[in-house]
């Protein structure tokens, strides 16, 4: 089976590239169990309506979520991970988070030349992790000295409107309306003159994430949203479509949103999205655009 990727460029010298390794939600699309209609026609179609779940990369050193996919997506879009220095975490939900990356990444595992990582994330995300990475994979917690010794890890606790430094990068973190109580992220993420919004998972954003937009003077080349519920259902615990085109239309209205700036959905769910061509076109005609994996931006 052939792998579809692309890139769609945004400039004519690129300072900023993203790479979508997975552009699913939890299930994956089409979901492997599933005779639904949109899970046959993605089956049939192949190409881009095949997705694995979300995650994505910043550059070569700058990935956003150690999802469960992130290395068949590495084979499978030609895409090494073997210089990525940095780490956001957005949550602690298993699509989104596979602690044992953290221990096949290691020296002790075999890996060889492998820079220390900095892993960004909440507290709440932390002491979960910790939790099951114990329990489950080795025997010491996550946080403790061993962890970073044993791992090539520097960990690093955010809070939600707090702005840091990582590497090359400025970096905010906002609260996702999501998951309550694990302390969920959403980030604004800058280098060299580009702003990108890395918006998932979240249902529709809180109020003091749209004034920190403004207090902070943010505009963004490109913003990139939650899309689990399709055309023809509501938002509830994650982003809708019509949510989707109302949040877009909303930066583009308060300035969020470069003149040029371009909106993507990521997090695609198979019970109300239709297979890529489909929502491609809905897309279309309200004003947004629909990632797939393997998608490179050049900002």
């Amino acid at each position: 089976m052939a792998v579809f990727q692309a890139e769609a460029i945004l400039g004519d010298a690129p300072t900023m590239i993203v790479t979508f390794l997975g552009t699913a939600a939890a299930n994956g699309f089409p979901e492997a169990f599933c005779k639904c209609r949109n899970c046959h026609q993605a089956r049939a179609l192949g190409g881009p309506s095949l997705r694995k779940r979300s995650s994505a990369l910043v550059n070569n050193d700058l990935l956003i979520d150690l999802g469960p996919d992130i290395m068949a997506a590495s084979h499978m879009h030609a895409c090494s991970l073997s210089d990525v220095r940095y780490c956001l975490q957005t949550h602690p939900h298993a699509d989104h988070l596979d602690l044992s990356h953290l221990l096949s990444r290691s020296p002790a595992y075999g890996a060889v030349g492998a820079p220390v990582l900095d892993l960004y994330a909440s507290r709440e995300t932390l002491e979960r992790a910790a939790v099951t990475f114990e329990r489950d994979l080795a025997g010491y917690s996550l946080l403790s000295p061993e962890a970073e010794k044993n791992l090539n890890l520097n960990i690093h606790r955010i809070r939600p409107l707090e702005s840091f430094a990582m590497g090359p990068y400025s970096v905010m973190a906002f609260p996702a309306n999501h998951a309550p109580g694990m302390g969920a992220m959403l980030y604004a993420i800058e280098a060299v003159g580009c702003a990108v919004f890395y918006g998932t998972d979240t249902a529709t954003l809180f109020e003091q994430t749209w004034q920190a937009f403004q207090q902070h003077k943010m505009r963004f080349d490109v913003v990139i949203l939650d899309h689990t519920y399709g055309p023809e259902q509501a938002g509830t615990d994650h982003l809708s479509a019509h949510q989707v085109i109302e949040h877009a239309n909303r930066m583009r209205a308060e300035g969020v949103l470069d003149p040029t700036g371009r909106v993507f959905a990521t997090h695609i769910a198979h019970e109300g999205n239709p297979a890529h061509t489909d929502l491609v076109a809905f897309a279309k005609q309200n004003g947004y655009e629909v990632a797939y994996d393997g998608l490179v931006l050049k900002l």
